[in-house]
């Protein structure tokens, strides 16, 4: 069985033990050795971060041809209806790759979710909605980037499970310790 770590990753935290700049780093919070960031998440980014001391188990998480499906919560600049959302259920051409068909669909704020620190830019004007969108890809800023290509700029991303396992239970910055295989993550 292989160590798993289960982070939720506050926002302005890097996906890696060594801060750089302005970006704090994971050693603030996980003080377990020997386990390595398993799928990586941007440091603008929050949510569900998985560790693991298993290099195999490591590449396949991360590898889409696993097909190991990652939920986010994305708070999007504007008010889109369920149509606007349809090119990105479809799969949509961004300026490097082709996304794979995701699962969208527009939800209420998440209950329970956390206060982002520093906040999100607000505009009086603007409104903003909450979107879930799943993937089994993980390219770079990948969910940023469907989210402005139909119109609908991210201003919170937060990855909200891996499979099945998920942040619930976990306060920011918190993170448990399973033993598992790649059968455990799952749905």
């Amino acid at each position: 069985m292989s160590k798993i770590v289960i982070f939720n990753k506050p926002y302005g935290v890097l996906s890696q033990f060594t801060p750089e700049g302005r970006w704090r780093a994971l050693d603030e919070f996980i003080p377990v050795k020997g386990v390595y960031v398993a799928g990586r998440l941007d440091a603008d980014s929050e949510g569900l971060l998985l560790l693991t001391d298993d290099g195999k188990l490591q590449a396949k998480i991360a590898d889409p041809k696993h097909k190991l499906e990652k939920t986010y919560w994305a708070q999007v600049e504007g008010q889109p209806a369920d149509a606007d959302l349809e090119p990105l259920r479809r799969g949509i051409r961004l300026s490097d790759f082709t996304a794979l068909p995701a699962k969208v669909k527009l939800i209420d704020q998440p209950a329970g979710l956390w206060e982002r620190d520093p906040p999100i830019r607000y505009r009086q004007s603007i409104p903003t909605s909450w979107l879930e969108i799943r993937i089994a890809e993980g390219k770079n800023r990948q969910v940023r980037r469907m989210a402005a290509a139909i119109g609908y700029p991210v201003l919170r991303l937060i990855r909200a499970a891996v499979g099945g396992i998920s942040v619930a239970g976990l306060g920011l910055g918190e993170w448990r310790q399973i033993e598992g295989s790649f059968d455990d993550l799952r749905a």
